[in-house]
């Protein structure tokens, strides 16, 4: 009985299985250049004269012969997987191409005119015409205005998610959630208008990098509250019990052991948030002004900022200005690559470590 048993376990009836009759792993990258080549050939042949178009013809066989065949060789339900994996490859595509031109672009447009000279010196005395001149200034305004803008929303925001998360029940909770995702999908300009009307309308200060913080603060105080309290609901209520057990109070328990143990992801919303408000335009324009000079005093007079600086320098109209926004504009690329880098880095070194 025991070789009939091993003798039906090695017959190909016995080998045959769901995964037979697989594609080799090479199969999609055969068939992607496949349908590339294809697609270049019928968008050459019918005269197309877009590249985009010879692309959504190439997605497009790829996706249909990634189904075909796999529906030949591995049957219609692997072939329904190999249909949802091309799509998502298709739409990963599209989605980084973008991207990348952007990029690309940025660096071919950006990259001639960045030298120390234009990192460290400011516009005062230029003439928009001439050659030379640099966004000192408007790196200055930068930090400063998102930096006072994280000191307002980052301890407003995380303590409002760990009222959310902790304390919050009741009509309260909900309208302050409510408000939260309201203010989530308020546009920038908004921003800026409320500020405009009640600080400097109202109370009657002046225009300066402190009154654009502030309106950098209302669009960055949402997104610290989401981030911060998804981070705080993953901490496991395990931990808390086990600190009330041992007769820990709860606002020591929500410091002592809630809070740093979501530190890593409450710093890396932090930062997205911060990588959020360092490209907005229109609050700054309508709270900072612009100007040529040097200003490191966000209290006082109108200060540059990057974002305000390029649509000053391409508004303008000529080469020499040009040349200044598209190196503006890599450098704020930078800066935020920079700031997602530094909140990666930081998840990556805050996450639980497995064997811990």
């Amino acid at each position: 009985m025991s070789a009939q048993a091993n003798h039906r376990a090695t017959s190909p009836l016995g080998r045959r299985s769901l995964t037979s009759g697989r594609l080799p792993k090479w199969a999609p990258a055969a068939t992607a250049v496949a349908a590339i080549a294809i697609g270049c050939a019928i968008g050459a042949g019918a005269g197309l004269s877009s590249h985009i178009q010879w692309g959504v013809i190439a997605a497009l066989l790829f996706v249909a012969g990634s189904y075909a065949l796999a529906a030949r060789v591995e049957g219609p339900r692997q072939a329904k997987d190999r249909l949802a994996t091309s799509l998502v490859w298709v739409c990963f595509i599209l989605a980084v191409i973008p991207l990348v031109s952007l990029t690309v672009y940025t660096i071919q447009k950006g990259a001639g005119v960045i030298n120390g000279t234009f990192l460290s010196h400011s516009m005062n005395g230029v003439i928009s015409s001439e050659a030379g001149g640099g966004i000192y200034h408007a790196i200055v305004g930068t930090l400063e205005q998102v930096g006072l803008a994280t000191l307002i929303a980052a301890p407003i925001g995380l303590l409002t998610a760990v009222y959310l998360v902790e304390y919050g029940r009741g009509k309260l909770a909900r309208a302050v959630t409510f408000f939260v995702d309201v203010m989530t999908g308020v546009p920038s300009i908004v921003a800026g208008l409320f500020v405009l009307s009640f600080w400097i309308m109202i109370l009657d200060f002046s225009f300066s990098g402190f009154a654009g913080s502030m309106a950098l603060a209302i669009l960055m105080m949402p997104v610290v509250v989401r981030s911060t309290e998804e981070m705080l609901k993953l901490v496991p209520n395990e931990l808390r019990e086990a600190s009330y057990a041992l007769g820990v109070p709860k606002w020591k328990t929500i410091v002592r052991i809630v809070i740093p143990t979501a530190i890593g992801g409450i710093t890396t919303g932090i930062m997205l948030a911060v990588a959020r408000i360092t490209g907005e335009t229109a609050p700054v324009l309508l709270l900072c002004f612009t100007t040529d000079v040097i200003n490191t005093n966000p209290f006082q007079d109108p200060q540059e900022s990057l974002p305000l600086y390029i649509w000053h320098q391409y508004s303008l109209g000529n080469d020499q200005t040009y040349a200044r926004a598209w190196g503006a504009a890599l450098v704020l690329i930078a800066i935020v690559m920079g700031l997602n880098l530094i909140a990666r880095g930081i998840a990556r070194w805050r996450s639980p470590k497995a064997g811990h």
